[in-house]
């Protein structure tokens, strides 16, 4: 068994040159998919002869919640699995693609609800060493700050929180691993508006939250924001590792607006490099934030 351990701030596979150890999926093969509207990405999904996408009819959610009035058209020719999906936080509406409820894994994105579960749980006031382990976990994407929280707030029993709290159907925790807990696209945008409404860190730490989810900096600030002309009023939080088990790249981006929440999750051939992703996330808010 590989233990989780951290190894230290930033280091967590934020570039090519490194690899963490952990239970992987099956290497996905190179192809060349597209995505339109609500049109599925679903890794059964396999190009035409010649190189041209194969089309494929998207699913509508299980969920009861309704669509969004106008669902972003997207098209987005790609290695590898992608799932989005888009919650329209005045209506509750989730839209995106045909694969939205598909599973993938946070890696640090699910850093904001480890920081949510524990302000909200928080006995009294929270510390000056707390509140500095909760800003570089956040902002800086550290390690060793989430290994001591993931603690401090029960490890498992934590992502058990998030799934009952927010509602989540399609997630699930992987033992006492952080970075290792299932969600789909679906599940992440709900995850985002738990906490946006404050269910998450409750009233007294949402803002703060929020605030800090803003001022994400170094090699974790990518994706989404980076397609709006004021990036610093959306906050964000990502995951990425390159898996040494199925060498494929895994990143899933987290961001929350006023008007809107947007989740987008990839897995695609290593040796593309951690910058096609990054480029494929923002690809994805381009086109869906221009159309909401």
């Amino acid at each position: 068994m590989v233990s989780h351990k951290p190894n230290g701030r930033g280091r967590h596979r934020a570039r090519p040159s490194q690899k963490w150890l952990a239970a992987g999926y099956v290497t996905a093969a190179l192809t060349a998919v597209a995505l339109l509207a609500t049109v599925s990405t679903s890794e059964g999904a396999a190009p035409q002869e010649g190189g041209v996408p194969h089309w494929v009819a998207g699913q509508q959610p299980a969920a009861p919640s309704p669509s969004p009035k106008r669902p972003p058209q997207v098209r987005i020719d790609h290695a590898g699995f992608l799932s989005w999906a888009l919650l329209d936080r005045a209506t509750g509406g989730i839209s995106g693609s045909g694969n939205l409820a598909a599973p993938s894994d946070t890696m640090s994105m699910v850093k904001a609800w480890i920081a949510a579960d524990y302000l909200r749980t928080a006995d009294g006031d929270v510390s000056e060493a707390r509140l500095a382990q909760l800003t570089i976990m956040i902002r800086d994407s550290d390690n060793a700050a989430a290994q001591a929280l993931f603690e401090a707030v029960g490890r498992r029993a934590s992502i058990e929180r998030l799934i009952a709290i927010c509602g989540l159907t399609e997630s699930s925790a992987y033992g006492n691993w952080w970075s290792r807990t299932t969600v789909s696209a679906r599940d992440t945008v709900r995850l985002g508006a738990c906490i946006a409404d404050g269910r998450a860190a409750g009233p007294r730490w949402t803002g703060w939250l929020l605030d800090e989810m803003r001022q994400v900096r170094g090699v974790g600030d990518f994706g989404v924001r980076r397609a709006l002309a004021d990036p610093g009023r959306v906050a964000i939080k990502n995951g990425w590792l390159l898996r040494d088990e199925d060498g494929l790249w895994h990143l899933s981006c987290l961001a929350i607006a006023e008007e809107w929440v947007l989740a987008v999750l990839l897995r695609y051939p290593g040796d593309l490099g951690f910058d096609y992703g990054t480029a494929l996330c923002e690809k994805v808010g381009r086109q869906v934030v221009t159309a909401v």
